[in-house]
């Protein structure tokens, strides 16, 4: 199955922004190997913001909520990370549905 995953990241005062960058980049190296093992198909960074698109391919949407339960940014600081989560589907995989209802 895939998901579409847009991940809102902020952090509290108590936070500075090393403490911050130190977590992202444990998050980072951690969805760089999510992406390496197939498990993520893509990764994108928004700019200006602290705001991540993810596309991940997995068995289900329990796998889904499980991986996210384990991820280093959500174990750390959770609180302040907000994901949106979107079923998606292949777009050939749509198109040759379309084709097929036509006849």
């Amino acid at each position: 199955m895939l998901f579409h995953l847009e991940f809102s990241v902020g952090y509290s005062a108590e936070m500075s922004q090393q403490d911050l960058f130190k977590i992202w980049a444990e998050e980072a190296g951690a969805a760089l190997g999510a992406k390496e093992a197939g498990v993520v198909v893509d990764l994108w960074k928004v700019v200006g913001t602290r705001t991540v698109f993810a596309v991940v391919n997995v068995e289900s949407a329990d796998m889904l909520d499980q991986i996210s339960f384990d991820l280093p940014i959500m174990k750390q600081m959770g609180q302040h990370v907000e994901v949106k989560v979107t079923a998606i589907r292949r777009y050939e995989d749509f198109a040759t549905d379309v084709k097929a209802r036509l006849t």
